[in-house]
């Protein structure tokens, strides 16, 4: 007698182009100007959310800093990459990640306690999508000569080209 399997595994792997497929230049800030971490919370959601979407714009916000004040989503490397706990749905209808450096740093709650300087912002419609982008955008910001790309890159175009260029 066969026994039923307690999960069904659809797909284990993750698309490798799914961060490439999330970032376009308009996401990308090089100079990001605030000194705390919610003045880069703020500038960051104006990235993905259009200036006129006030209420998706405090929503989002709002969500970020619940995270943020939950457990910081600080790495390493001076690296974070805020999104909030659940999917983002019906403010997005496919994964969107935003980018931000900032020439000094800003305190976020660093477990080294260093200065954080880039930022992803990562929104996604469903969880499933969610931790896609989230698992393979830390297996690229694992690798120092990924880091090394994104720290030299000097236009939006050039960011994005770090991702498109990712085996």
């Amino acid at each position: 007698m066969e026994t039923e399997p307690k999960r069904v595994i659809l797909s284990n792997t993750i698309p490798p182009d799914c961060v490439a497929a999330a970032i376009n230049p308009q996401r990308v800030n090089l100079q990001l100007k605030a000194e705390d971490r919610d003045g880069v919370l703020r500038e960051l959601v104006t990235l993905v959310v259009p200036p006129t979407a006030k209420r998706l714009s405090q929503t989002l916000f709002k969500a970020l800093k619940a995270r943020e004040e939950l457990c910081s989503t600080c790495v390493d490397n001076e690296i974070a990459i805020p999104h909030s706990r659940n999917a983002m749905v019906g403010l997005v209808d496919r994964p969107v990640l935003a980018y931000g450096r900032h020439p000094k740093g800003v305190e976020f709650g660093a477990l080294d306690g260093k200065p954080v300087r880039h930022f992803f912002l990562l929104c996604a419609p469903n969880v499933r999508e969610h931790l896609q982008v989230l698992a393979r955008l830390s297996r690229l910001l694992r690798r120092p000569s990924f880091r090394e790309q994104l720290e030299q890159a000097t236009t939006p175009e050039a960011v994005v080209a770090c991702f498109q260029n990712q085996p």
